[in-house]
């Protein structure tokens, strides 16, 4: 297939759906999917409708708005407070409520907050604004991380002194991991990543099938791609597998994108990182290096914040793990909506929640 239409096809869907079939029936089969753009595509196609009774999808941290902690929208909001800086960001991170107020809040008192649609658009706000200090949001998985560092190379390169990173990239087989050892929910297959698997090719989920005898297919994000994909998976099920398997394969290759990880790897370094809802995981995290460190915002700045206020109503962090539902919030469709979020899930358009609330209830 070359066309998208044809990866939308209702025939080709019929055909797919009549082809997952499930050799165990009466058992609960837990698929899980962390890429945003899969679980956007997933409620918008209304895929878990047509799938058999036994087979359950369940939305993980693959929204990287969602995963992003508290804390550090609060340290964002001390930065915008401060006169001399400008921060620049991805639009969704506007209105990620923090501990007591949000971006978008901030904006509207009159801080200097710009949305930007690539890394690159915050060093031309630096090139423009030499007497501002800029700093950009650099949230994400691997699949943003290598523009980011592309834009502290170039920063270094071009000599421009008033631009630095907020850093929060994140590393997504290392969560993957986390929620197979808490063993909190039972997973029996993965749906991996599309677009970060472009990045860093399919041979980084080997472990999860050696070590934890779990199957796992690379997905594209179309209905044919995920219905294809969980058909590769219930194969592996019914004949009792578990290795990684290649749908995605006009986009994916086995060792990725060779310049974009090379790039990454030369401007960050692996660190823990803090995961909301997960906790802090081990290597999961991305922090500029030693030798870009003038480019990063907290050495840069004096960022101190005030410990979160910790809501308790929210299940953001659970819906992430594949414990809970969005239907299971109360706050859901009530004082949570995407037009005034409590959490981060109702914010981003791949958020579970977010996705839930607009093609679920309409």
């Amino acid at each position: 297939m070359k066309y998208v239409d044809e990866f939308r096809d209702a025939d080709i869907v019929s055909k797919l759906e009549k082809k997952i079939n499930i050799n165990n029936v009466g058992k609960k089969i837990n698929l899980m999917e962390v890429c945003g753009g899969h679980t956007h595509a997933i409620y918008k196609y209304g895929l878990q409708e047509i799938l058999p009774d036994e087979i359950n999808l369940l939305s993980g941290p693959g929204c990287p708005v969602c995963v992003t902690p508290q804390e550090y929208i609060d340290k964002a909001i001390v930065l915008a407070q401060k006169e001399d800086i400008i921060i620049t960001s991805f639009g969704d991170m506007l209105k990620v409520p923090g501990s007591r107020s949000s971006l978008k809040k901030e904006k509207s008192r009159g801080h200097s907050i710009k949305i930007c649609y690539s890394p690159d658009e915050a060093i031309r706000t630096a090139v423009e604004n030499r007497k501002k200090e800029i700093v950009f949001l650099g949230i994400g998985f691997e699949t943003t991380a290598p523009s980011i560092a592309q834009t502290i190379k170039k920063a270094r390169e071009e000599k421009i002194n008033n631009f630095s990173v907020l850093p929060a990239s994140k590393t997504m087989p290392e969560a993957m991991e986390a929620l197979l050892q808490s063993e909190e929910v039972a997973i029996d297959g993965f749906i991996c990543p599309g677009h970060v698997s472009t990045i860093t090719g399919s041979t980084i989920y080997n472990f999860i099938p050696e070590e934890y005898n779990i199957p796992c297919v690379i997905s594209g994000f179309e209905p044919v791609d995920i219905l294809e994909s969980i058909n590769k998976l219930i194969k592996q099920i019914n004949k009792e597998e578990s290795k990684v398997e290649n749908q995605y394969t006009r986009s994916v290759k086995i060792k990725g994108n060779k310049k974009a990880k090379a790039i990454m790897y030369t401007v960050f370094t692996k660190s823990e990182s803090k995961w909301r809802g997960l906790g802090t995981i081990p290597e999961s995290g991305l922090q500029i290096s030693e030798e870009f460190k003038k480019y990063n915002a907290e050495n840069r700045f004096d960022i101190s914040v005030p410990k979160p206020d910790k809501s308790d109503e929210c299940i953001c962090g659970a819906i992430m793990r594949g414990v809970q539902s969005p239907q299971d919030c109360s706050l859901f469709k009530t004082s949570c909506t995407p037009k005034s979020p409590v959490g981060p899930c109702m914010v981003s358009s791949e958020g579970p929640c977010a996705a839930f609330y607009k093609y679920q209830l309409s």
